[in-house]
């Protein structure tokens, strides 16, 4: 987004998620990461691994003797809520895009997704060793403003907030169920937010969006170099031998490995972008996966009941 002012830089975003991803995703709005709402609905039988047994009908249950569930109706007035990660190491990227620009576009197109239907859309901010909060409003110019806001952001200072102390603050001032979108690059240890995480998606619906610069996977051929820790200041001249890239790629790929499986634990739906690769794309299939997903779970589940 450098070269161009903030009002120029939002309104290539909103273009560039009102053509390409709406259109990407045939114009309908049936939320991100399809899933429960709040209010009581129909009672459908249960479906072993895939039904929370805390939505067990048993009234029904003990009637019928067969386990049934009560699905949710979506409400139609959601809270989104969004933890942004631009802390010092987002001002990072070898790429199309550094980190941190790439985590604006995706806070950006979620943000114009749910206002486009009427939802509220807060966020909280990480920058330096500080946590904003941004109140949940409705309407455009509510996330202009904040949009405004996180292009406007200096470089973050050296320090970081951490990402599990953040997801605990925003998990307990909200407790209204909605969408909960956590864009970061994750690369603080998974044992220190998987817990506020899994706690937060026992009651909401939780979208983690993991950002990557591909020189944070693999290093490349060009012998003696300074790299920087960003959030420390602290640097070191180093050799990037064939041993050493290997042996990086490794522990870069094992990172990864283990956040994914962490995200998986929490009941996250966990979705990458690559400062890269076209990140309209990549949310867009994302989205139909999903809406995929859940289409044939209900599928399927409307064919046991029939069968039964």
């Amino acid at each position: 987004m450098s070269g161009a002012t903030p009002e120029q830089a939002l309104r290539r975003l909103e273009l560039t998620v009102v053509r390409r991803l709406d259109g990407l995703l045939q114009g309908r709005h049936q939320g991100l990461i399809p899933g429960p709402g709040s209010e009581l609905g129909d009672t459908r039988l249960y479906v072993p691994g895939e039904d929370d047994v805390r939505r067990m009908d048993w009234a029904v249950t003990a009637r019928t003797t067969v386990p049934h569930v009560r699905d949710l109706i979506a409400d139609r007035e959601l809270e989104t809520w969004a933890l942004a990660d631009l802390t010092a190491s987002m001002d990072f990227g070898t790429a199309d895009m550094a980190k941190r620009d790439l985590v604006i576009s995706a806070v950006g197109a979620i943000g114009f997704l749910t206002s486009r239907v009427g939802d509220r859309f807060g966020a909280y901010i990480l920058h330096g060793d500080d946590v904003h909060r941004y109140p949940a409003r409705p309407g455009r110019p509510a996330l202009f403003a904040l949009l405004q806001s996180l292009l406007g952001a200096p470089p973050a200072p050296q320090g970081s907030a951490e990402l599990g102390p953040a997801l605990e603050m925003m998990s307990s001032a909200h407790r209204k169920r909605g969408l909960r979108v956590v864009v970061s690059d994750f690369l603080d240890d998974p044992g220190t937010w998987e817990r506020p995480l899994r706690r937060m998606a026992s009651r909401h619906q939780v979208l983690a969006i993991e950002v990557i610069d591909p020189r944070e996977l693999e290093l490349p051929d060009v012998g003696l170099v300074t790299l920087a820790d960003p959030e420390s200041g602290r640097s070191r001249d180093v050799y990037l031998s064939p041993r050493l890239r290997t042996r990086y790629a490794e522990a870069a790929a094992a990172q990864r490995e283990a956040n994914q499986l962490a995200l998986r634990r929490a009941g996250a739906a966990h979705l990458v972008l690559r400062t890269d690769r076209d990140w309209v794309v990549d949310i867009a299939q994302f989205v139909l996966r999903q809406r995929r997903a859940s289409h044939l779970m209900r599928r399927m589940a409307a064919t046991r009941g029939a069968g039964s």
